[in-house]
């Protein structure tokens, strides 16, 4: 069955950095998007970062563009968040997706990992 794990979260300083992983199995990955999506407690989720199928296509939302990266490596089936700059604001729990389709149906989630910035 398709499975999507999300980890590397915890604890993080504001101005710091963390890196999370999303590693996946039961599709084929290189032909599907992938996007990270945040959600905090009561509060809406929202659309962080994707990545298309090649890795060149990238989308940041405005409130992480300059300090997240997204990235995949398709051979190794993974792909990766990486977050600086880090702000309280960002704290949620961070969950990984992917789109069979091309057009932003994110059909397979993982189960998300939890960021927490403090100081």
């Amino acid at each position: 069955d398709v499975q999507l794990q999300a980890s590397g979260g915890g604890l993080g300083q504001p101005g710091g950095s963390l890196r999370l992983s999303c590693a996946t199995s039961g599709f084929i990955f290189d032909d599907y998007a992938i996007a990270w999506f945040r959600q905090a407690p009561g509060k809406e989720r929202e659309g962080v970062a994707c990545v298309g199928s090649s890795g060149e296509r990238t989308y940041y939302a405005d409130t992480v563009k300059g300090r997240f990266t997204v990235s995949r490596n398709n051979p190794e089936n993974t792909a990766a968040l990486q977050m600086d700059s880090l702000k309280p604001e960002d704290t949620a729990v961070y969950y990984c997706a992917a789109d069979p389709t091309g057009k932003s149906i994110w059909t397979y989630w993982g189960q998300g990992t939890l960021v927490t910035v403090s100081s």
